[in-house]
Formats: structure tokens, C-alpha cells, sequence
């Protein structure tokens, strides 16, 4: 029988210190579930890791941090294809990509970083994958620029075309104020699969005339939702055939939501993330920047409304050098 299989997660947001909504030591816990994900790839006899973005929460992540899971992801006996997250790079521009740690990673050959335009060709049993990718961009949730996700060429002689973004797609609308686009939105891409990362939650496997769209949610609990108490962290297998076959693995090494999630600190930030979108009109008066998670602060420059684009690209360019600042080789 001919077949190949896929291995999709996304959002693992490693880092060494713990959130404070975290009851566990939060970097053992990534690691265990990644030590499990190998198993399940093994066992599964996969072919091809994909992940959607944010491998690390931040660009700048520790030397001891990056290594310790280098060693990790470099057990896995088959390829790892990834695109970058919002967190993963300065000032989300994704040419900043080769200063940071995933940078290094894909440098060392430990992952694979597929770059925007690129075009990889996944082949096993004569079975041909088209598999394309879309980092994260400052503007890739505005309505002008749905292209980011559609998918509108296809080589002939592929089976399957894969296009991973880390985007907030979205199989529902959101909370009002926080950009995001909707898979009715992309239901004309030539991708048979859309994979997608950046919005932890997940949402269910979607169906729309034979492609599908998946999110898995993100492999680690760290948003202020109640809802996380009761997601369990997935992988997605794809195997693909005459036909396309998904199935979705809850992680044993995953421990209850009430286990690991501190319920009264999530109930007193349930907000925090619409009160910070709320906030944005505000962006030019006294912001105190030191006081906000950088994170927070790039999201409220690119997410701005009525102010030019030039302007965001050229704060956010700025934003990215402040990061970068003191980096070895300035």
C-alpha cells in the first residue's frame, strides 16, 4: 500500500521560567510532551514533522534553553519542517529570522525553516507533496491580504498540496476589535489542507468540499482562558493515501487542565487580553513600555487602526532594533 504520513503540532512557546497561571515547572512539561511526540512518530512509522509556528516564546530565548531542546529535536529521525510565529521573531518581520534562536536551529540543520514563496516537494511511494508556507506578518489578519492564506499554485504532478500559516484563522468570528480571518474566507485555495498555529485554542477539524482546515490548538496551556482547563494538547496525524486521513492524538503526558492551571489567577486575567485590545486606540498616549510584555506591545502597533502603513512598518522596525540591541555581532 502506498501511503506517507505527516506529523502536525504547533505553538510549543518553549522557554526556561514558568507563567505564573502554571501550577507545574513548565519547561519539564514542554519537554515531556515532546519526548512523547517522538514516541508517537516512531510508532506511527511518520515521515514528515510540520509545525505551525512559535517553536520558542521568544526570539532571544536562552543559549541553555535553545540547547536543551535542540537535543531534543534533534532525536526526531525524520525531517521537521516549521514556519516562524509572531513569537519567534523581532518586531514580527520574519527577515529578522537569522538572529534569532530558530534562526540558529535551522542553520545547524535541526529544523527546517520554510521561508515565504518557498516550495517544497515531500516525496515517499510515489505519493508527491506540494508543501508551502506563510510566516507570521504583522498584517496577515487585515481583509486586504487574504492571499497570505489562499494557496493559488499547484504543480500538476503533485498529489496533495499542505500550506501551514500562523495566522488567526478562525472557523467562527472572534471578539470584536481582534483581527482575524475566517475559513469561509480562504475556502477557494487550491491547498487540500490548510494547517494553521497562533490562535491556542484550536478549532474543530474542517471539511469545505474536500479540503481541510486544521487547527490542533497550541501543544502548551499558557492563555488566561477558562477554556484551557478543559482543552487537552493534540497532535494531528495525516496520512495520506487515495485518500486523506486525519486523526487527532491527545497527549498522555498531558495532564488535566486543574492539574497545571492555577483557576484563580486565569478567573482574575480573564480580560486582560480584550482590555489590552481595547487599549490600542490609546497606542500614542503614555504607554508605560517597560511595564508590557513585548509580545503585547507589537500586537497593539500592528493592529492599530487609522494609522498608515508606512507609519506601522517603520515603529515596528524600530521596535525590532531596540530587541535586538546588544546582540553579539552589533
Amino acid at each position: 500500500m502506498l501511503y506517507l504520513k505527516l506529523l502536525f503540532f504547533t505553538d510549543t512557546h518553549i522557554r526556561g521560567t514558568t507563567p505564573k497561571n502554571r501550577k507545574d515547572i513548565f519547561v519539564d512539561t514542554i519537554e515531556q510532551k515532546l519526548i512523547e511526540i517522538n514516541h508517537i512518530i516512531k510508532e506511527n512509522n511518520v515521515d514528515f514533522v510540520l509545525h505551525g509556528g512559535d517553536l520558542f516564546d521568544r526570539p532571544d530565548i536562552s543559549i541553555a534553553v535553545a540547547s536543551r531542546f535542540a537535543m531534543i529535536l534533534d532525536k526526531i529521525p525524520v525531517p521537521f519542517y516549521l514556519i516562524s510565529g509572531n513569537h519567534d521573531i523581532y518586531g514580527h518581520n520574519p527577515e529578522t529570522i537569522n538572529r534569532t534562536m530558530l534562526g540558529l536551529l535551522d542553520t545547524l540543520g535541526v529544523v527546517k525553516l520554510i521561508k515565504n514563496g518557498e516550495k517544497i516537494i515531500l516525496k515517499k511511494d510515489n505519493i508527491k507533496v506540494q508543501l508551502t508556507g506563510q510566516p507570521y506578518v504583522y498584517d496577515i489578519d487585515t481583509p486586504d491580504h487574504l492571499d497570505y492564506y489562499l494557496l493559488k499554485e499547484k504543480d500538476d504532478d503533485v498529489n496533495y498540496s499542505i500550506h501551514m500559516v500562523h495566522g488567526m484563522l478562525l472557523d467562527r468570528p472572534f471578539i470584536k476589535g481582534i483581527p482575524y480571518t475566517l475559513i469561509d474566507d480562504i475556502k477557494d485555495t487550491l491547498a487540500d489542507i490548510t494547517l494553521s498555529g497562533h490562535y491556542h485554542a484550536g478549532f474543530k477539524l474542517t471539511n469545505i468540499n474536500g479540503k481541510y482546515f486544521i487547527n490542533p490548538g497550541s501543544l502548551v496551556r499558557i492563555t488566561n482562558s477558562l477554556k484551557e482547563i478543559e482543552r487537552i494538547p493534540q497532535v494531528v496525524l495525516i496520512d495520506l493515501e487515495k485518500s486523506i486521513i486525519i486523526k487527532e492524538i491527545p497527549l498522555k503526558t498531558a495532564l488535566p487542565g486543574e492539574e497545571v492551571l492555577d483557576r484563580k489567577e486565569i478567573e482574575n486575567n480573564l480580560f486582560k487580553r480584550e482590555r489590552i485590545f481595547e487599549f490600542k486606540q490609546t497606542i500614542d498616549a503614555a504607554l508605560d513600555f517597560e511595564k508590557m510584555d513585548i509580545n503585547e506591545v507589537l500586537m497593539e502597533v500592528s493592529n492599530a487602526e487609522h494609522v498608515e502603513n508606512e507609519v506601522k512598518v517603520e515603529a515596528l522596525r524600530r521596535i525590532a532594533i531596540i530587541q535586538m540591541k546588544g546582540l553579539a555581532g552589533d
